[in-house]
Formats: C-alpha cells, sequence, structure tokens
C-alpha cells in the first residue's frame, strides 16, 4: 500500500462525530420512548395502474370495526387503532415490539379522485383502497394526422 498525503480537513471531524451524535440520540429515542407511544403508523404503497390510484397499507392486528378511510380531494386519509391484548394473567411477557394504539395516515394522491367510488378491501392484514381517477385527470392519448 503507497503512503498518501492528505489534505487535513479540521471540521470533517466535528461533521462525522454530529452524525454519529445524531445517529446515538435516535437509537436511544426507539429503545426508551418506542414502548410508550400511543400512536404509529403503518407503511404505505401508492400505485397507479389502468386509471386506478391503489393504496396499500400494512394494518395487521386491526379489526375492520377499527378502521376509518376518508378521501377529500386528492388527500386520502385512514385511522384506526389496533388494540393491546389485555388479558395478562398467567403470561410472563419477555419482549413487546409490536405497537399498539391509534394510528392516523395522511397521503397525498397524485391527482383527485371520485369519492364515490372508492373500494376498501382489508384482508391478511393488508388493507387496500382503490380509487378511480376521474375523466378529466386520465390520461388520453392524441392521434397524430399525417399530411
Amino acid at each position: 500500500m503507497k503512503n498518501v498525503l492528505r489534505l487535513w480537513e479540521p471540521f470533517q471531524d466535528l461533521v462525522s462525530f454530529d452524525n454519529d451524535l445524531d445517529g446515538f440520540y435516535d437509537s436511544m429515542a426507539r429503545i426508551f420512548f418506542a414502548p410508550v407511544l400511543k400512536s404509529w403508523m403503518p407503511t404505505i404503497d401508492v400505485v397507479e395502474n389502468n386509471g386506478n390510484i391503489e393504496v396499500r397499507a400494512e394494518i395487521p392486528g386491526v379489526n375492520k370495526e377499527d378502521l376509518k378511510v376518508t378521501v377529500e380531494g386528492d388527500i386520502l386519509y385512514i385511522s384506526g387503532e389496533r388494540n393491546k391484548e389485555c388479558e395478562t394473567k398467567d403470561k410472563k411477557f419477555h419482549r413487546i415490539e409490536r405497537y399498539y394504539g391509534k394510528f392516523s395516515r395522511t397521503v397525498n394522491l397524485p391527482c383527485s379522485v371520485e369519492p364515490d367510488k372508492v373500494k376498501a378491501v382489508y384482508k391478511d392484514g393488508v388493507l387496500t383502497i382503490t380509487l378511480q381517477k376521474p375523466e378529466s385527470a386520465k390520461t388520453k392519448e392524441i392521434g397524430v394526422e399525417v399530411k
């Protein structure tokens, strides 16, 4: 290996230290405060397909009755609650990593949708919401005339 002479950058060590410190604080916050947080956010996917927008949210363990889906213009609201297991008799918990409590998620859609044509299906812990784009928002192909 060759010896390489490098220019000394005195502030680079401070930037690196600052980044390491931020990572440390984030880790500690997750370890100590996650169990006492009262809300959580499900992960989502937003996909556009065949003139529809499909939003999939992972929310296992949530009862259908505890879900609420609303649409206003180009904003989708998903909220609900996952209840913690109340029966603890004869149980000794060694680790609890799943989040419980209320959640809400606001999704900015790529365009306004037809609110009367929204369909929501909850299966295997995944909420799939299909939103139909209005005709005015759909892409239209224009034929080119050759002369």
